[in-house]
C-alpha cells in the first residue's frame, strides 16, 4: 500500500489554489478552516481529517485522486456536459460510461 505524501498533498493543493488565482484566505474561508491552518497543510507540517480534506476537494473541484497521488481525475461536469451532446438522456447508461472512463484513465495511467 502506498503511504501518503502529507508534504506532496499540501503542494499540489497549492498549486489546484495558485491555479484558481485564490488567496489562501479565501480557500479557506470555503473549507471552513484558518488561514493558519491551511498554510500547514499545504506545507505538510499538519495532518487534516477527512473532513477538511472533502471541504477542499469539493471548494477547489478537484478530485480526490489529483490531490493525493498527483493523478488528474475528469471532473463529472465536463463528462456530464459530454454526454448531453448524445442522442440520449439515459443517466444509467451515463454513470457505466464514467465508470468505464475512469477505469480506462487509471489502466492507462499505471495505477
Amino acid at each position: 500500500m502506498r503511504q501518503l505524501d502529507y508534504s506532496e498533498i499540501g503542494k499540489r493543493i497549492r498549486q489546484v489554489r495558485k491555479a484558481k488565482k485564490w488567496s489562501q484566505g479565501a480557500l479557506a474561508e470555503k473549507c471552513g478552516i484558518s488561514m493558519s491552518f491551511l498554510g500547514h497543510i499545504e506545507r505538510g507540517t499538519r495532518i487534516m481529517s477527512l473532513d477538511t480534506f472533502i471541504s477542499i476537494c469539493e471548494a477547489l473541484g478537484t478530485g480526490t485522486d489529483e490531490l493525493l497521488w498527483g493523478i488528474p481525475n475528469p471532473d463529472d461536469s465536463r463528462l456530464r456536459d459530454m454526454w448531453k451532446g448524445t442522442d440520449t438522456g439515459n443517466m444509467d447508461a451515463y454513470i457505466m460510461y464514467t465508470r468505464i472512463m475512469k477505469s480506462v484513465a487509471k489502466i492507462i495511467s499505471g495505477v
